[in-house]
């Protein structure tokens, strides 16, 4: 009885284990291993000294490689350490004034204890603005445009310290795009910014400055994916599509998605979501927003070319500065690239080079419209072959990973994509790896029956 007691726990762990790991999500939503030090940093810089606070310059720099804060744009709040209010603000404003009934005479522009503050508008009185404001709430990313990857705001202050010593730092500091997804670390007190004159020739300094830092996570950002990948090739004519329900499946109802061709297609784009940014996409199978397809288009002696295909099926937005980052081990041969941005990445190091990073034309292709007849772009790939490592066997020729704006993109599964027609069946359908747990423990059960 204790032996077969001891082959029943045995059996039981070892299916416990099985079902763990298969249960297990197979990313790490929170940590991107394509971007690993990624993050926006807010820094705060007192400038001056008022009577009853300061006035000081924020500015959010986004440290991020392909993730950048789209429209409508960032909103950026906090938690007074004690009773501040704000008096004024150039380059930004607060979307509610909070009860200011106290105050006899001037009125502050903000007196909540927990204020949010948004950018400016562009074309906003040259006398409210200052450098790197008013631009929607738009950050792009340093590696697509660098005049554009940090946003400013100036802020008066008051009913606060005056000096160092007296100043306290904000709390609970949020930073939305607008939706959730950043998450933010608590104010640390760091060295004052220090501040060049054009001529380089002398440095001023801010009187204290303190840092935040936020990340990102696309778990938190959002309860579905936002992209889509398919697939096909010249040497197979399987066209395998994004899987099924990728981004999310259609209500029986079909309520959640419009057909292109539907005659209530313009009163659905009109409708209550078009004012709070709410996707509305095109009813697909795997109702994405955003599909990306991959096609092996031609094979040559020494190069081979690739067709890159980026597809709107939101009817609400339009993307603009979108930018693409896909993952392959010929990535460090790349030859020619046709109409698109290309910029690779090293986010291992050690001389690894397969990653890149791709983004429109400006004023060519950098706008990827709303879902429709002008509701895509592309791109091809010309890529020289290694001889130690090209081959078409076994899916190789495809993409291991694909970010759209900085969004981890749902893949097909290795064993639909398209292969040689040649391949032998044991080829064709690999062993995966759940599949395999799942028999090592059917085959340890059988073993202790």
């Amino acid at each position: 009885m204790a032996a077969g007691g001891r082959s029943v726990a045995c059996c039981a762990a070892v299916l416990l284990a099985a079902a763990l790991l298969l249960s297990a999500p197979t990313t790490t939503e929170a940590y991107d291993s394509l971007d690993p030090t990624g993050n926006i940093t807010i820094k705060w810089d007192i400038m001056q000294w008022t009577p009853d606070g300061y006035v000081a310059v924020v500015t959010m720099y986004n440290f991020q490689q392909f993730r950048h804060i789209g429209a409508p744009g960032w909103q950026l709040g906090w938690t007074w350490a004690k009773k501040e209010v704000i008096w004024s603000m150039v380059g930004a404003q607060t979307t509610e004034q909070g009860d200011c009934s106290k105050f006899k005479g001037n009125t502050p522009h903000c007196c909540k204890k927990d204020p949010t503050i948004v950018d400016l508008l562009p074309g906003t009185p040259y006398n409210m603005q200052i450098a790197n404001c008013c631009k929607a709430g738009v950050i792009n990313t340093f590696n697509q445009d660098p005049a554009n990857a940090a946003s400013s705001f100036q802020i008066s202050v008051g009913l606060a310290g005056t000096t160092n010593k007296t100043v306290k730092v904000p709390k609970n500091f949020t930073l939305k795009t607008p939706g959730p997804g950043y998450t933010c670390g608590r104010a640390i007190v760091g060295r004052p910014t220090k501040f060049w004159s054009a001529d380089g020739r002398r440095a001023t300094q801010a009187l204290m400055t303190w840092n935040v830092t936020c990340t990102y996570s696309q778990f938190l950002a959002q309860k579905t994916p936002s992209c889509c990948v398919s697939l096909s090739s010249f040497y197979n004519d399987t066209i395998v599509n994004c899987p099924t329900c990728s981004c999310g499946c259609q209500n029986p109802s079909g309520s959640n998605c419009v057909n292109e061709d539907s005659p209530n297609l313009q009163a659905a784009i009109d409708g209550p979501g078009k004012w709070t940014g709410q996707p509305l996409v095109q009813c697909t199978s795997h109702m994405c927003p955003i599909r990306i397809h991959w096609h092996v288009k031609l094979n040559y002696k020494e190069y081979w070319r690739v067709k890159i295909t980026i597809t709107n099926f939101n009817f609400r937005m339009n993307y603009t500065q979108w930018n693409l980052v896909a993952q392959h081990p010929n990535f460090d041969n790349i030859t020619q690239l046709f109409s698109f941005n290309y910029k690779p990445l090293t986010p291992y190091g050690g001389g690894i080079n397969d990653t890149a990073m791709f983004w429109g034309v400006k004023f060519y292709n950098d706008l990827l419209m709303q879902a429709g007849k002008l509701g895509n772009v592309q791109s091809e790939l010309l890529l020289r072959k290694d001889s130690r490592t090209f081959t078409f066997d076994k899916g190789w020729a495809f993409p291991r990973r694909v970010y759209f704006n900085g969004d981890n993109c749902v893949m097909p599964s290795p064993e639909n994509y398209p292969w040689l027609p040649n391949a032998s069946p044991l080829t064709r359908q690999p062993l995966t790896l759940p599949l395999l747990v799942f028999w090592v423990a059917l085959a340890a059960l059988l073993a202790y029956a």
